[in-house]
């Protein structure tokens, strides 16, 4: 496993580790390496704890004769494997060259620079800076906006084609002008393409079609991941976006997915085994320069605690389809499966195949920083049923809404869990309780099978009546099957506390500030060609709220300018689907252009929501919403 520190719940995404990371940093250490080498014996300086990070994604530094640290506390101990020598030692040591390992660190190099005899190089990292027009803040290399990055997984093969879509929505935060740095990696993980593309000043939407990169650069078909950082950034320094994955060839095949999720992660989870008639096929991307070693990457039977490793290497940024009946054969749904991902890969794509029909989803980051809370069992009433996990429950006439509680933190055992169902205007129709279920459970449960379903949604919500614990990251795998067409689409997503006016710990979250966080921001794209968008809005309460939302449905054309408004009320604990090309005229809607969007606002409780498209032949697709 690398030893580097990628997320904090606390702090967000840890940004020496995307300075390290990127792909210019890496092409630069690799030239620091080279100098170094050229120099011989190495003492690698490490004034600010870094070296362990450095040495992790870069193992293999030449030469390297010495760690060395001026806090004396540290003298004598390890870090990185190596043991740390006081810094007074290394002017004597015979090095002929000094890494600090540090940026910004003109003044460090200045100090250590007059310690060394005549003649000894000394380097800093901020030989691997990125270039300066990169740079969103010049003035503190390590600010989290200046590595506003992402991956999205992007291919234009096999009759498939990627969309990426998003919106400016750092301009709403008061950024100047914004563009993107863009790189598309093949299989194999070289580099296809590099370009830059400039976004509207305005909060407008923009989109990144794998058919136009193809015939922009003259490729072939490619399979792979594309590095999106944005330059200029405020506010988010994530690049959140929705992805589809279409069938360019006319075909039935049609999903959506979300962001990539930016940090790397110890495990994930949510990988639903295959039926007998399906094949899960999980596409591994190396997220660094540094190969993936053999038996990097694993997948277990949820809960059995016994790995089977992929044993061959990954090169640098490459990409890989691994079936998950070669590692795990006879392994069929209900069962789940764990993915032992080292911190190599940001959170992975995985796809079902079945008869014509492909559809793509995406795993979860499985925490291992949290272990149970004994105090939620216990929250008071003015937090009402507190955490709740909303899912829709699509028309049961037509539709089969599946959903599977999934495990999402290393420490959790059990899950005692129980389901209520509401139709459309908040009435509740059933629950059921289902147990305080193990780790390796194969509960699986259709909403069809509770009396009295229609459609609404549902809400997965803690029930300790049969005793167990819970942390909060309740998580569940949603599947959604057409009775008629036969085409899928799945989704999963966690639990969060809903529209209280109390708050416990860091919930309601709220997209900008501190919570409570009542309030909705959310980003629906509009349809494309024969593919009409939807959402599903649900107004999840933990306990009760306003009795409805006031959400505007804002359309918003290619520049970011509003050009129709629509105002949408929806029942405490129900839901509405949205249409856009049934909300807005036809001439709004070609005013609004193929970047155009609908901007979900309600300033006064917070509404989650799921989204997709639909296509004439019967296909749909379907995964949870972002908001900004």
């Amino acid at each position: 496993m690398l030893n580097i520190t990628t997320f904090d719940a606390r702090a967000g995404g840890n940004v020496l580790y995307k300075a390290l990371a990127h792909p210019l940093a890496a092409e630069a250490i690799g030239r620091l390496y080279h100098r170094l080498g050229a120099a011989g014996a190495v003492a690698l300086y490490d004034p600010d704890n870094l070296a362990e990070a450095l040495l992790a994604l870069y193992p293999d530094l030449p030469g390297l004769a010495g760690l060395f640290a001026h806090d004396v506390t540290e003298v004598g101990g390890h870090r990185a494997g190596l043991t740390v020598r006081a810094l007074t030692e290394m002017p004597g040591s015979g090095v002929r060259a000094v890494l600090v390992a540090a940026f910004d660190a003109g003044r460090i190099a200045a100090r250590v620079r007059a310690m060394m005899p005549p003649g000894t190089e000394v380097l800093t990292l901020d030989e691997a800076r990125l270039p300066e027009a990169m740079l969103t803040n010049r003035a503190r290399y390590l600010d989290r906006l200046n590595f506003a990055t992402n991956f999205a997984f992007f291919r234009d093969a096999d009759g498939l084609s990627t969309r990426l879509v998003s919106a400016n929505y750092w301009a709403g935060y008061g950024a100047g002008p914004v563009r993107l740095w863009l790189r598309l990696y093949d299989e194999a993980g070289g580099e296809l393409a590099t370009w830059e593309q400039e976004l509207p000043r305005a909060a407008a939407g923009f989109s990144i079609d794998s058919r136009e990169v193809r015939a922009r650069f003259g490729l072939g078909a490619f399979r792979g991941q594309l590095l999106v950082h944005a330059i200029g950034a405020a506010g988010h320094d994530v690049v959140k976006y929705a992805l589809d994955t279409y069938a360019s060839d006319n075909g039935a095949s049609l999903s959506c997915t979300h962001d990539a999720n930016a940090w790397p992660s110890e495990r994930f989870a949510g990988l639903p085994a295959p039926r007998a008639d399906e094949r899960v096929i999980l596409w591994v991307q190396n997220s660094h320069a540094t190969p993936i070693p053999p038996g990097g990457i694993a997948l277990d039977r949820m809960g059995a605690e016994r790995p089977v490793p992929y044993r061959r290497e990954i090169a640098g940024f490459a990409t890989v389809a691994l079936d998950v009946a070669d590692l795990l054969p006879g392994l069929h749904w209900p069962a789940q499966i764990e993915v032992l991902a080292g911190r190599h890969v940001v959170r992975p794509r995985y796809e079902v195949i079945r008869e014509n029909r492909v559809r793509i989803a995406h795993v979860n980051v499985e925490r291992a920083d949290l272990k149970a809370d004994p105090a939620i069992p216990h929250l008071p009433a003015d937090l009402g049923r507190n955490y709740l996990l909303p899912f829709p429950v699509l028309p049961p006439a037509r539709f089969r809404s599946i959903l599977q509680p999934t495990p999402m933190a290393h420490a959790q055992s059990t899950l005692p869990l129980r389901l209520d169902l509401f139709d459309t205007e908040g009435r509740k129709t059933g629950e059921r309780f289902l147990g305080c279920l193990p780790r390796d459970h194969d509960l699986v449960l259709d909403a069809a099978d509770l009396p009295g379903v229609a459609e609404g949604h549902g809400e997965l919500v803690y029930d300790f009546r049969d005793g167990g614990e819970a942390d909060g990251w309740m998580h569940a795998l949603f599947r959604y099957e057409d009775k008629s067409s036969g085409h899928a689409a799945e989704t999963s997503f966690g639990a969060h506390i809903f529209n209280t006016a109390m708050t416990y710990k860091d919930e309601p979250q709220s997209y900008t500030g501190k919570p409570p966080g009542l309030s909705t921001r959310l980003f629906l794209k509009l349809g494309q060609g024969r593919r009409q968008s939807f959402a599903v809005l649900i107004y999840p309460a933990s306990a009760a709220w306003h009795p409805r939302s006031a959400t505007k449905l804002m359309l918003h054309d290619g520049a970011g300018q509003v050009i129709a408004e629509r105002p949408l009320a929806i029942a405490c604990s129900g839901s509405a689907t949205v249409r856009p090309h049934e909300t807005f005229d036809a001439a709004a809607l070609r005013a609004a252009g193929p970047n155009g969007y609908v901007l979900i606002r309600d300033e006064t409780c917070r509404l989650f929501g799921y989204h997709g498209l639909t296509d004439d032949a019967g296909g749909f697709s379907l995964d949870h919403m972002f908001g900004f």
